[in-house]
């Protein structure tokens, strides 16, 4: 008996997902100041701003459906979080100062069940001193930084090995 029904399947993050309805989902996650890469202290954050890095990584990954959301409020970070935490494959997070800041960001994160990488686009450990410490960092699957936007990649490449 033959069967004229063919179903491709991707293996991604240690799953079998159907191209056709089930693409793993990815939300990249931006705090505060972060609307201003491009221009924000070039020398540290580079030239390019996020929304022209994106098509790159979305080119990179045709996939992995990538979402992007970017606030400078604490609480809109968090309400997105747990938007999104329970029914997406993983969650990319730069929370910008945030990250030295938030008990509640950590707190947040804890709650998901998705994972979330925290990411920082220059190396928060050859700064200042503030900088050197994260609230967040013990509540994620892993941290990455100093690599400039290419972090981001790096964390998708992190989600997309994840063992469930």
């Amino acid at each position: 008996m033959a069967f004229s029904l063919l179903i491709r399947t991707f293996a991604l993050k240690g799953r079998i997902l159907f191209p056709y309805n089930s693409m793993m989902k990815i939300i990249i996650i931006n705090g505060p100041n972060l609307n201003l890469l491009g221009t924000r202290e070039p020398g540290i954050y580079g030239t390019s701003s996020f929304e022209q890095y994106l098509p790159q990584l979305k080119a990179k990954y045709p996939d992995v459906n990538i979402e992007y959301y970017q606030s400078n409020v604490e609480g809109e970070l968090i309400n997105k979080m747990q938007e999104v935490g329970f029914t997406y494959d993983g969650i990319v997070l730069n929370a910008g100062a945030y990250t030295h800041t938030s008990v509640a960001l950590h707190d947040c994160i804890r709650s998901l069940r998705c994972p979330v990488v925290e990411v920082h686009i220059s190396n928060v450990h050859q700064r200042e001193e503030f900088r050197h410490h994260s609230f967040i960092s013990a509540a994620c699957k892993g941290v990455i930084c100093g690599f400039g936007l290419d972090s981001y990649r790096l964390a998708i490449e992190g989600l997309l090995h994840v063992e469930d």
